[in-house]
């Protein structure tokens, strides 16, 4: 696996394929397939019919007088792998390299399994069980070793996590001086450090100071560094969009919201506080204490 993720020889079709996967004019339909609307990825989820009707036709496959139940269930399966894998895709073509090399083989898996799939279903139709029961068994372990291969993505390469999650677990209770208000200029962010974690500021033109986790979630890009679009900043990475008032997540990749602080300015020197849960009704703008 380790090799794979360094492995540059299909970087010029990845570069390809995800160049047609960006070009595809799903609009809003790109932030439901990458599951911004249910708080995490919906691949994961989606793949769990393929998966489980598969399996499930190789339990009925040992079992006598069950061959209808059985092409059935693999008709089920290749109907829903259609979708699950417009998700993946979608996921996949905005992801770094080395998760996308690790994914192109993860797909080229998949879509082996489904062409066994496909042939076992054909095979069976026509009455030759045992040449669908055999090619069903291969669809099987074919689809398992894109499973360990989804499983390396996820748990190993941290695909689809939430890369801002951490930040309520080290930030400290309390308020944490970040700087002098002068030191943060209009309509720029600014990175700083609260503690050990980094964060971006952003004072706007009203007086109104933002503070975010900098570490985008998605791929933990630095929101620093991106654009300020309308009372939101945009990652410069992967384009994700998060509203500076509240750290929510306007638009995907990231599928959770970005880590959001209180701000108060004591003096002339800007404080800031971990906006924690429950919190939702406190102002993000700078307060004079």
């Amino acid at each position: 696996m380790d090799r794979l993720e360094r492995w540059p020889g299909a970087d010029r079709l990845i570069d390809a394929v995800r160049g047609a996967v960006h070009a595809v004019p799903l609009g809003r339909g790109r932030d439901v397939l990458h599951g911004r609307w249910l708080g995490h990825p919906v691949h994961p989820l989606m793949v769990q019919v393929p998966l489980g009707t598969w399996l499930s036709a190789a339990v009925l496959d040992l079992l006598p007088g069950q061959r209808r139940g059985a092409r059935t269930l693999i008709g089920v399966g290749l109907s829903a792998a259609g979708p699950s894998a417009l998700a993946g895709w979608t996921d996949w073509a905005d992801l770094p390299k080395e998760q996308q090399r690790v994914g192109l083989v993860h797909a080229v898996s998949n879509l082996t399994a489904v062409a066994l799939y496909a042939s076992s279903y054909l095979a069976r139709r026509r009455g030759q069980i045992w040449r669908g029961k055999a090619l069903g068994l291969a669809g099987l372990s074919v689809v398992a070793v894109g499973g360990a291969l989804g499983g390396h993505l996820a748990y190993r390469q941290a695909a689809g996590a939430n890369h801002a999650e951490y930040v309520p677990h080290v930030v400290g209770a309390g308020w944490h001086e970040v700087g002098a208000l002068a030191e943060f200029p209009v309509g720029r962010p600014v990175r700083r450090l609260v503690g050990e974690v980094e964060v971006m500021v952003v004072r706007d033109e009203g007086g109104a100071v933002h503070v975010l986790a900098d570490r985008c979630s998605h791929m933990a890009g630095p929101l620093s560094e991106g654009d300020i679009e309308d009372g939101c900043v945009r990652c410069p990475w992967h384009g994700s969009l998060f509203r500076l008032a509240d750290g929510w997540n306007v638009e995907g990749p990231a599928t959770a919201p970005q880590p959001s602080f209180d701000t108060r300015v004591t003096g002339d020197r800007l404080e800031v506080r971990l906006r924690r849960a429950g919190d939702e009704g406190r102002g993000a703008g700078a307060e004079a204490a």
